[in-house]
């Protein structure tokens, strides 16, 4: 699984023009799914997701998680961050998951996340074109794969 974490003021999902999801103050997590990942990918990086310190404390050191925070969290699907741009200028999305394969394990994600967090999470809609809006706090941005645990 990759993982785009943004620590973001506000975020928001729109499908159709409609407001699928938003949320005030956390992170908004887009998610790339590919047939290697499985239930201990979900469970790493969603621990990984609810404890990184990225959240200001009382000194304005990022020291806090969002659990510590009790800020909110929109998980956002996101085939593209398995494109190969190795050959040509078209990237190739043969690494990322098939509907099938992906949609389970979203759900799963979604499921960890909301587990982990003890509250419900705002999500995206699998498949659909999606119109991702958001203000970065910092800004803070941090790329996990969960196959390159560094």
């Amino acid at each position: 699984m990759k993982a785009v974490i943004q620590r973001v003021s506000n975020a928001a999902v729109t499908i159709n023009g409609t407001v699928k999801s938003a949320i005030e103050g956390g992170l908004l997590v887009l998610l790339g799914i590919e047939d290697a990942d499985g239930e201990e990918d979900i469970a790493w990086l969603s621990n990984k997701i609810t404890n990184l310190r990225i959240f200001n404390d009382e000194a304005g050191v990022m020291n806090r998680s969002l659990l510590e925070t009790g800020g909110d969290l929109l998980l956002v699907s996101q085939f593209t961050l398995h494109a190969s741009t190795k050959k040509g200028n078209r990237p190739s999305y043969i690494r990322a998951s098939k509907p099938p394969v992906a949609i389970p394990l979203y759900e799963k994600m979604k499921a960890r996340l909301e587990q982990d967090l003890g509250k419900s999470i705002g999500t995206g809609e699998f498949g659909a074109d999606m119109k991702v809006s958001l203000l970065n706090d910092g800004p803070v941005t941090i790329i996990i794969d969960t196959k390159n645990r560094e």
